[in-house]
């Protein structure tokens, strides 16, 4: 064979095997290519932003009175028992505790009550007057919603610290220790005989004590001293079912 044949045969096998490669890989895709491609959006999982009631929140949802009505206003009307209410609703509902500008003897630097407030104040007070339930003692925390409340429903009030919150807008578990201890003698001290013992405080402190954070504002527990260091829990009244009993 010629030199110039077998150049021209050498010139067509590899034309071949170049077009024979070129086919291959424009048919298919590396491993590396494929590891590549991106891979199939994931489905977001739904979330929310509403905020779960706490176990205070729950237990005062569930609360159960156990004397209700005319039975209730009879045996009130007997005196012997603490209620407790958090005070009459404010302007605003928020942890001025906290506030380092907030001073205990400055009304201005505090919450204050609402015109709704101030007329469940009267309210209540008038309610007691009209159904003859006797008032004994009325003790009120120092912020001035409380004692205000007091003095709006029954003409009267002493302050005492122990009702106070401490000034924290969250709570370790020992500073709810602490706020269950100050409030405890208040809360298991019978009363006078033929009287009711007023406490006109704030949430946190009745929760501290009892598990069941009283809302809404102004609500009112019931509770019977039993002599002993503890009570029970009669009732829960809200500011407009006074008149109603």
């Amino acid at each position: 064979m010629s030199s110039k044949r077998l150049d021209l045969l050498l010139a067509n096998v590899l034309i071949g095997l170049s077009l024979g490669i070129t086919a291959c890989t424009s048919g298919s895709t590396s491993s590396n290519e494929a590891a590549k491609l991106p891979e199939p959006p994931v489905a977001a999982t739904p979330t929310t932003t509403e905020e779960q009631p706490g176990p205070g929140e729950v237990a005062n949802a569930n609360f159960q009175d156990t004397l209700s009505g005319n039975e209730l206003l009879s045996d009130l009307q007997k005196g012997g028992y603490i209620i407790y209410f958090r005070h009459a609703q404010t302007e605003k509902d928020y942890a001025d505790q906290a506030d380092p500008n907030m001073r205990i003897d400055d009304c201005e630097t505090q919450r204050k009550l609402s015109d709704v407030g101030v007329k469940q104040s009267k309210d209540i007070g008038a309610a007691f007057i009209a159904k003859n339930i006797p008032v004994g003692s009325v003790i009120a925390s120092e912020y001035c919603r409380a004692w205000k409340t007091a003095d709006l429903a029954f003409g009267k009030h002493e302050k005492n610290p122990k009702l106070n919150f401490l000034p924290f807008e969250e709570y370790t578990d020992a500073q709810v220790q602490e706020m269950k201890t100050n409030v405890m003698p208040l809360l298991t001290q019978v009363p006078p005989s033929g009287k009711n013992t007023i406490i006109v405080g704030h949430d946190d402190i009745f929760e501290a004590a009892t598990g069941i954070y009283p809302d809404p504002q102004g609500m009112a527990y019931i509770l019977l001293p039993d002599g002993k260091g503890g009570f029970k829990l009669i009732a829960n009244m809200l500011p407009e079912e006074w008149a109603k009993l």
